[in-house]
């Protein structure tokens, strides 16, 4: 169902692109905007247990997308540097394709605002305030991951490998 990578020498292993989500602080959601029109925004997220979560408004663009059509996937970056001598980028990405859905069960809704919280501002004692300031306004959107991937620079994996300084 998934295509497989064409460049193979440059996949990363399923640990390291997990390592990547969990390490990561924002990426971007595609998903089938209006008209056919892919739609791409960027988010932060928590990722967990195979499952990404976002957090976002009721009402919007977003929302609209993913009652309409669940399939989505979502990118982060992890490493963007520009060689110009090498007219590259020594890169490092994830990918993950999946289905998303709005949160309806307010037991899990809470739990995953909880710990997104706990992820951005860690160690406030004021959370549960901060949550229940925002909570009649807020919905929570879990992404069951299908498919995984992530790639890197060859330079990169070389340099993993001790192939070059």
């Amino acid at each position: 169902m998934f295509r497989e990578m064409r460049r193979k020498a440059q996949l990363l292993s399923h640990e390291e692109a997990v390592a990547i989500l969990e390490k990561g602080s924002s990426g971007v959601l595609a998903v089938s905007g209006d008209d056919g029109y892919p739609y791409a925004v960027p988010l932060s997220y928590l990722y967990k247990d195979n499952v990404i979560y976002f957090h976002c408004a009721k009402v919007g663009h977003k929302i609209d997308a993913v009652m309409k059509e669940p399939k989505v996937s979502f990118c982060v970056i992890d490493q963007d540097q520009v060689v110009p001598e090498e007219y590259t980028t020594y890169f490092r990405s994830v990918i993950a394709f999946g289905k998303a859905y709005i949160i309806e069960d307010e037991k899990e809704k809470m739990q995953a605002i909880r710990v997104l919280a706990e992820k951005y501002s860690p160690g406030r004692d004021d959370v549960d305030v901060a949550i229940a300031r925002e909570y009649a306004g807020l919905c929570m959107i879990r992404m069951d991951i299908e498919h995984l991937a992530g790639k890197e620079a060859i330079e990169l994996k070389k340099q993993h490998r001790g192939l070059t300084p």
